[in-house]
């Protein structure tokens, strides 16, 4: 498959592309959470309590640098933060619902983890 260039990077395929847009372990989540509504930041991290705060905003931040959410700053004080997913957000939650659906089958029918070893005499 030939290279794959969007915005100056190069990916080996889309599949590669929209793993980079929305893959990692908290993109997916926040993304499915702002489809029910707009959050604050201290929500959404309450809502992921095993989320550091610095990793809940480096992955804001790149969500909204890929145009998936919004974030809107109200001039109030104290500062009021909002995040919202965006038209072009909504359209990555068809593949994340395909692989929550995925993790469901996936759990049910994959084979039992192997005994750990046994000790050794």
């Amino acid at each position: 498959m030939p290279e794959f260039v969007f915005h100056g990077h190069v990916f080996q395929s889309p599949v590669e592309l929209a793993l980079h847009a929305i893959g990692g372990k908290w993109k997916m989540p926040i993304l499915w959470r702002l489809n029910q509504r707009t959050w604050r930041y201290n929500e959404l991290h309450r809502d992921l309590p095993r989320v550091s705060h610095k990793m809940l905003t480096q992955q804001l931040r790149e969500l909204e640098e890929a145009g998936l959410l919004s974030r809107t700053v109200h001039p109030v004080i104290p500062p009021h933060v909002d995040y919202a997913i965006t038209t072009l957000g909504k359209t990555a939650l068809p593949a994340i619902e395909a692989l929550r659906e995925w993790g469901i089958l996936y759990r049910t029918t994959s084979p039992p983890a192997p005994s750990p070893p046994a000790p050794r005499s």
